[in-house]
């Protein structure tokens, strides 16, 4: 599963794994949202609802999609977060990572501003 996330200054693919969440967000698009930023964080609110799966955690990886429960949201890392202590990204509290970028541009991302739209359309 993969799908393409649409910035006006970009647009990311991504590989959506076969989790729970995974195939809950996958199934949810397309969808047209504006986003928030916290660090180096997009995140935005996502109308899908999932338990943290056994897995969930608040240490994630340069490039990880995740699903954060307490809004909803579904979150793009790309650099360190205003919880980090170094430069690996850390979310604000556990999530399920449901998907991977297959790239990461971190100036590209650096440049979509607060409450900008994103798309998010499946790629197959």
């Amino acid at each position: 599963m993969k799908l393409n996330i649409i910035f006006s200054t970009c647009h990311l693919e991504a590989e959506i794994f076969d989790t729970p969440t995974g195939r809950a967000i996958y199934d949810a698009a397309p969808f047209k949202r504006n986003v928030n930023t916290w660090g180096e964080e997009i995140y935005f609110d996502i109308s899908v609802y999932s338990d943290l799966e056994d897995d969930a955690s608040a240490e994630v990886s340069v490039g990880d999609l995740a699903y954060w429960p307490n809004m909803p949201a579904f979150c793009i890392f790309f650099g360190p977060t205003p919880a980090s202590t170094g430069k690996t990204p850390v979310a604000a509290s556990a999530v399920n990572v449901f998907g991977r970028l297959l790239e990461v541009d971190r100036e590209k991302l650096l440049k979509v501003p607060e409450e900008a739209i994103v798309r998010v359309e499946r790629l197959d």
